[in-house]
């Protein structure tokens, strides 16, 4: 008998029924609402959820008070996010022990890194599935694919106390890293305690906090590592405000591949003001410009878009910030040259309405 493989369709694991699912969230709900699938119960250690009902059956908050409501299961699958890999590798074995075939998520745990209970399901004469992240489908389709699932950051909620304000562009190489540094700088210069937070491996220097690359990262764990360091730096330098440095753009023409990892910056930010920032004439990015930028922002994120850093390096000789701040209708400063003192007041502005 073949103790482990991948499920690779719905057909694979009906033979299984009926299940017994830990998880009552967005995994849980998805699985038992697969064709074919039958579900006789459900568990969760969040005792929020235990006694109360979820796709039509009462949340248990163990396997053995679930087994007394529902004897009639054949199987177990954990749907648990990653981040509780201790709490799916427990029911795994409480499961096996229990004579219930098991059917893990990778989010939860992964079988293939655990030998262990392949042995003992084997020994127990159950079976052991995994739903894979399909990354064979990946290779097969783009000639290559990581040998695992890239997603490793649990999932966090938090609400930062100090407002947030994002720097994003109309392209990469538009200035976003210096506007950053330059809005850090001018809030310093007027007695606030600002944090710095560098998403790209060169956002090196000062006044910035710290950096990290998030495009290092999945798409899933962006978010995360975002919101991880508003928390972190507001744990560790108790801030007045914080500025969160952007990656490329979310409307760039002529290298589309970033786009996801600038929506995946802004998300995790969840901004309470937007400086955009744009470089006319860019000689080897293709933005396609500030109002379209504006409008990708603000129905990516409920916030609102307060001033526009320029970028003149490329620029006619005859544009100034002036003329963008006449097209836009919002404050724009050369900040490379001027300092961001007027996008903080604008800033600042905003922030007291």
């Amino acid at each position: 008998m073949k103790l482990l493989y991948s499920v690779k369709s719905v057909k694979d694991i009906q033979d299984l029924n009926p299940f017994i699912v830990v998880g009552c969230g967005g995994g849980g709900e998805k699985f038992s609402n697969l064709e074919g699938i039958e579900t006789v119960g459900f568990i969760d250690d969040d005792v929020r959820k235990q006694g109360k009902q979820y796709c039509g059956h009462t949340v248990s908050g163990s396997l053995e008070e679930c087994l007394e409501h529902a004897p009639e299961a054949k199987s177990l699958v954990i749907m648990l996010p990653i981040g509780a890999e201790g709490a799916a590798l427990k029911y795994a074995v409480q499961a096996i022990d229990a004579g219930l075939n098991v059917i893990t998520s990778f989010r939860s745990l992964s079988i293939e890194e655990n030998l262990s209970l392949q042995k003992f399901a084997g020994a127990k004469g159950v079976v052991i599935k995994e739903i894979s992240p399909r990354l064979d489908v990946v290779e097969k389709i783009a000639g290559v694919a990581p040998k695992k699932s890239c997603e490793v950051l649990p999932k966090i909620s938090y609400k930062p106390n100090a407002p947030v304000i994002f720097v994003g562009g109309t392209s990469q190489e538009c200035g976003k890293r210096t506007t950053t540094k330059m809005l850090g700088i001018a809030s310093s210069e007027r007695g606030m305690n600002p944090a710095i937070i560098s998403t790209d491996e060169m956002g090196l220097e000062e006044p910035t906090d710290f950096n990290f690359r998030a495009g290092s990262l999945s798409a899933m764990d962006v978010p995360s590592a975002v919101l991880s360091a508003i928390k972190y730096v507001e744990e560790t330098k108790k801030p007045d405000i914080i500025f969160i440095e952007g990656q490329s753009s979310l409307t760039e023409i002529g290298n589309p591949h970033p786009r996801g990892l600038s929506a995946g910056i802004l998300i995790g930010a969840a901004p309470d003001a937007v400086i955009v920032g744009h470089r006319p004439n860019h000689p080897y990015r293709e933005p396609r410009g500030i109002k379209e930028e504006i409008t990708a922002i603000e129905a990516v994120e409920p916030t609102k878009v307060v001033g526009i850093s320029i970028n003149l390096k490329n620029a006619d000789l005859d544009l100034c910030p002036e003329y963008f701040e006449d097209t836009f209708g919002l404050p724009t400063e050369d900040v490379y040259n001027n300092g961001a003192s007027k996008l903080l007041d604008a800033i600042l502005e905003y922030l007291g309405e």
